[in-house]
Parts: C-alpha cells; structure tokens; sequence
C-alpha cells in the first residue's frame, strides 16, 4: 500500500521504534549478582508493567517513572532496591542508538514529507537520542513538554494542537500498540505504521500497516526502499 495523499507530517515514537530502548540489558547490567537468574525474567516483565501504570498517572519525571517502577517491581520479586540504580539505568539511556536502518530509512523519508517525534522522555534526553539518530526533525514533542505520557490521549492531543494539525493530516508510527497504536485510533488517525519489532502482541484490527523492516518505510510513501 502507499498512502493515498501526502501528510502534512510523519509522526514517529522514539524508543522502542527508532532508538533500541535497552532498558532491560542495562538493568540486568546495573543489578549484576543482585537480580538472581530465578527471578530476573519476572523482575523485568513486572518492571515493564509497572512503567506503563506509572506513565498513566500524574506526570512525574522520567527519572522517576524508572525508579518507581524499580522499586516496585523490586518489592513484587523480593529483592533490594537501590535509588542509585535506577538513577545509573536513567543516565545510560541517552546513550543508546537506532536500530539498523533507522537512519537511512529516515533520510529517505525526509526527502518527502516532514518528520515529527513525540516521546515519552525528558527533553534533555530526548534531544540527544534524537541526535543519535543523525536525521532531520521538524519537531520533537516530550512527555516533559505535554506534562503526561502516552499512552494518554492528551498527548495526542498536544501533538495535534502543537503542529497544527487534524488526525487525518498525519501518519503515525511506532512499534508499540499499547503505547501508541492504540490511542492513536482512539483519538481518529486511520494512517499508522505498525513496526513490529518483536515485543509486542500485533493488534492488526487497529487498523495499521504492519512492517517488519524500517527499510520498508518509504515504499509506503511512494519512495524507493531506503536500502536500495
């Protein structure tokens, strides 16, 4: 499929989609011999519950939803909580990089149509992820800048009041239906990209393109597969 007409922008999620959110390896990496092999997997499967619940509650910074949840899932599984761990997890996560292709996919996609960000991170953070992308972005929208996190539909909200738009001017895209997907068909954007890395159920009945490969992306615009 390509889209029909041309968006006004293209509107990406950052960590998970683009930037290859790590979290769990640096956790296990920052808790060494302190998170036991029996329980590590309930440990991060918990955590990863627990972000989710905090990011849909009163806005707090990120730093904070890493360590609450921390200390949550630390509580659920029996082990001890260290505020300095969480604190070390938070300062290696601007650090990460894309995935393979991002980059190109991405500068190809530039060519015809701006590209937007909307993140559920820190601005400070968020900037230099998206520097580690070494793409152009027309705009990039925080969860510290809308004062709350996706998947709350006031962050669609913002995003649309903050570019101008209406939900049929943009194409949406991410690699994750709970955090994204989802509320994005809620709040009416019919045009998303599902980039199914692997970590998340596909909920195809949201209405989607469903891609499996980044490389994929401008072939849905028209342009020619960014690894051609």
């Amino acid at each position: 499929m390509v889209f029909a007409t041309k968006p006004k922008f293209v509107t990406f999620d950052m960590n998970g989609t683009l930037i290859k959110f790590a979290i769990n390896d640096t956790m296990r990496d920052v808790l060494g011999d302190r998170l036991p092999a029996e329980v590590a997997d309930e440990y991060l499967r918990i955590c990863k519950a627990y972000r989710i619940d905090e990011c849909t509650g009163e806005y707090k910074p990120f730093h904070q939803i890493v360590a609450d949840s921390m200390e949550r899932a630390s509580r659920k599984v029996g082990i001890e909580f260290r505020p300095e761990d969480a604190r070390e997890v938070y300062d290696r996560i601007p650090t990460w990089g894309p995935y393979p292709g991002v980059t190109e996919a991405l500068n190809r996609l530039a060519e015809a149509v701006p590209l937007v960000i909307i993140t559920n991170s820190d601005t400070a953070v968020a900037e230099r992820l998206a520097a580690n992308l070494k793409a152009p972005f027309e705009v990039i929208i925080t969860a510290e800048q809308m004062g709350m996190y996706k998947p709350r539909l006031g962050a669609f909200e913002y995003m649309f009041d903050k570019l101008g738009v209406t939900p049929d001017e943009i194409v949406h895209v991410s690699a994750s239906p709970m955090y994204d997907h989802r509320s994005a068909a809620i709040m009416g954007i019919e045009n998303k990209v599902y980039v199914d890395r692997g970590f998340e159920h596909d909920e195809h009945w949201l209405g989607y393109e469903r891609i499996t490969d980044i490389a994929d992306l401008p072939v849905l615009f028209g342009l020619p597969r960014s690894d051609s």
